[in-house]
């Protein structure tokens, strides 16, 4: 009777040990994104994989995928060739203004490949939106689509290896004022008041503050004298 008291005991201390371990694995998992990321706030995502089809620019995309976010954060954003076929673009929260990218700031990738004269992109979610992974999307030249993405298509093309394009701390500032400015004027973000009536409805103009929709001539060489920019700055 004592023995199998004895291993009672035992199989009962092993069983809590390993609760707890795997309680303070999640709380420790969930307190590093919870200081990093809205979760509370879900990304529409068929928003964001349009958006980047549609971006003239590293400016008008990070512009663009501020506007569908509904958190208070804003989203910086990397845009990095890996080689003339390839890039990575990274959405983040950056939490200590470094301008760069760590692994527990990510929101999501975007990743584009060109294969001759199509191409595809697909999105991967991070973090609060683990999961998500898109189809891939093709492209083809000709199509309608952003500069940012019909430029891969141009002879003039010229991938960005070792500078890529990443939300300045101004920009973030910027994005923020026109964010504002944004939600606002759109009937997406109105709050209805007490007398039923619908405020911040209307169309969308760009305030003074808005920042540019161009591309900071992103991915395109110049020519003698000329420069084919993606997007007039």
């Amino acid at each position: 009777m004592i023995m199998k008291s004895k291993l009672l005991a035992a199989a009962l201390g092993v069983l809590l040990a390993t609760g707890a371990t795997a309680c303070s694995t999640e709380d420790r998992r969930t307190e590093r994104w919870a200081t990093t990321e809205n979760t509370n706030v879900k990304l529409d995502w068929d928003k964001v994989n349009e958006a980047y089809k549609q971006a003239e620019g590293p400016e008008d995309l990070e512009r663009r995928i501020n506007e569908i976010y509904g958190g208070s954060e804003i989203i910086s954003v990397s845009v990095h060739d890996v080689d003339d076929k390839a890039q990575v673009v990274t959405g983040f929260f950056d939490r200590d203004k470094d301008g760069k990218v760590s692994d527990p700031e990510k929101i999501f990738t975007i990743r584009r490949e060109l294969k001759g004269s199509e191409a595809q992109y697909q999105t991967q979610g991070y973090g609060a939106y683990y999961g998500y992974t898109s189809p891939f999307y093709s492209m083809a030249s000709g199509m309608m689509m952003g500069a940012m993405m019909s430029s891969m298509f141009r002879p003039s093309y010229a991938p960005m290896y070792t500078t890529p394009y990443v939300t300045s701390e101004a920009r973030i500032s910027q994005l923020g004022a026109h964010r504002s400015s944004f939600r606002a004027t759109s009937p997406a973000f109105a709050k209805p008041s007490k007398s039923g009536r619908t405020y911040g409805g209307g169309a969308s103009k760009p305030s003074p503050s808005a920042p540019s929709r161009g591309g900071s001539r992103f991915g395109v060489a110049a020519r003698g004298r000329h420069v084919d920019r993606l997007a007039s700055s």
